[in-house]
């Protein structure tokens, strides 16, 4: 008599499994590495991450998007929602890696992260820069209809108009989201406020700025002196030897389009922002959905200042950023307890 076939015994599910096979989906899914890309970053074997990627599709941790309910990832954007009141999302990069290939890893996770959030009859307000260049490289496509994308900001200084390099990163969202794209072509500083007052009155430039009222999302990376990746207003010729000099006397940390800020998130009594052309923060706390997309340990003050001031709503991030951001704002509580 033959004896019975045993039915296969299924995979255990243990949260160290899952928290692996979570790590190789996101690296998978999310950053497309190839499977001996992310067996090398993982230090196991190719035949180990293909493994991982089935476990992960057969206990339902991969849907359309990664699932990461157990791994520290999640930690970390709950802590992130907890202290800051964001909704956080967290790059899983090795600290290793150097600042131009996270910066591409974390923006190619910010341009599939935004695609569900924009869509037909919404506005999407863009503010240029090196972070915001780099995600507009890596948009997927999305057919929208009756959607629009509008510059945040001027983009021209005393040597060049600033056109081509801002309208190379709209004409990308505008592709990517089959939108028409309304350029800003004024300065990024003016010479004199009054300058500013006198276009903001011009029909023109009003239309533009009655666009900008009525964004339902808005895109924008922090600008920052002390960035490894300089930002682009700082390294651009947009600010001449005067300027940093005003800019450190206010105790400026970052600017948000050109709009500039201190740690506590103040903005008021700084003097180039009377001449900047990037919106005035009420607009931007009018946004129903604010994304910041930040890269690397060096733009943490910046990043804290934004905060402080309220102007995020969704923050994405990679992982040695959003542990360098924990970790400053506990040391600063633990300050302010002791005073």
């Amino acid at each position: 008599m033959q004896a019975p076939v045993s039915a296969p015994v299924p995979d255990e599910v243990t949260p160290e499994k899952s928290r692996d096979a979570l790590r190789a989906a996101q690296l998978y899914y999310l950053q497309d590495l190839t499977m001996d890309a992310i067996a090398r970053e993982l230090h196991t074997s190719r035949s180990s991450v293909s493994r991982m990627l089935s476990y992960a599709r057969e206990h339902g941790l991969v849907e359309i998007r990664v699932i990461s309910p157990l791994d520290r990832f999640s930690v970390l954007q709950r802590d992130l929602r907890t202290r800051f009141g964001v909704n956080a999302h967290v790059v899983p990069v090795p600290d290793s890696t150097s600042d131009i290939d996270r910066l591409e890893r974390v923006a190619l996770s910010a341009a599939r992260i935004l695609t569900p959030y924009f869509d037909s009859n919404m506005t999407l307000g863009i503010a240029w820069g090196a972070t915001i260049n780099a995600v507009s490289r890596h948009l997927p496509k999305k057919e929208t209809h009756n959607s629009r994308i509008v510059q945040l900001n001027g983009a021209g200084n005393t040597s060049t108009t600033g056109i081509d390099y801002a309208s190379e990163i709209l004409r990308r969202f505008g592709q990517a989201f089959n939108a028409p794209v309304q350029q800003f072509p004024v300065p990024a500083f003016f010479d004199d406020p009054k300058t500013r007052d006198a276009m903001w009155r011009e029909r023109t430039t009003k239309r533009v700025l009655d666009i900008q009222r009525h964004m339902d999302v808005a895109l924008f990376g922090v600008g920052s002196t002390f960035s490894e990746v300089p930002s682009h207003v700082y390294a651009g010729g947009y600010l001449d030897a005067d300027d940093f000099a005003s800019l450190e006397a206010a105790q400026v940390v970052g600017d948000i389009a050109t709009v500039f800020y201190r740690l506590d998130g103040s903005y008021d009594g700084i003097s180039l922002n009377a001449r900047s052309t990037g919106p005035d923060p009420s607009v931007m706390h009018a946004v129903a959905r604010r994304i910041c997309v930040v890269s690397g340990a060096s733009k943490i003050t910046a990043l804290r200042g934004a905060l402080a001031a309220g102007m995020i709503t969704d923050l994405v991030l990679d992982e040695l950023a959003a542990r360098t951001l924990l970790t400053e704002d506990t040391a600063q509580r633990l300050r302010g307890s002791r005073e």
